[in-house]
């Protein structure tokens, strides 16, 4: 096993209707997102990997929806809403900063 995977509590992991395995995927994509530290962008290499980020976890929201759309339940709906929300005022942040040429090129 890779070394990275090695905590990881696969019991705990365990959901006991898909709605709720959804919910665990998405709250599992806010965690790598809330690592992003955009007051940290310094360069556009820093800028493109950032928006790369968004972008893919934007994407992984959107396939959760589709591979769980008969399990769409209010909490579902409402944490892939809440992650869209913050990724798209993430992207206005960034490009705030793009706009005003704090970033280097």
């Amino acid at each position: 096993m890779f070394s990275a995977f090695s905590s990881i509590d696969y019991q705990s992991l365990r959901a006991s209707t898909p709605a709720e395995t959804a919910v665990k995927r998405l709250n599992g994509i806010g965690e790598v997102l809330s690592g992003l530290d955009i007051s940290a962008i310094q360069t556009q290499d820093d800028t493109a990997r950032a928006l790369r980020t968004l972008d893919t976890a934007d994407k992984c929201i959107r396939m959760i929806l589709t591979e769980f759309r008969t399990e769409r339940t209010k909490d579902v709906v409402g944490e892939a809403t809440r992650l869209i929300d913050l990724i798209e005022a993430a992207r206005d942040e960034i490009s705030g900063y793009r706009d005003c040429g704090s970033i280097p090129s």
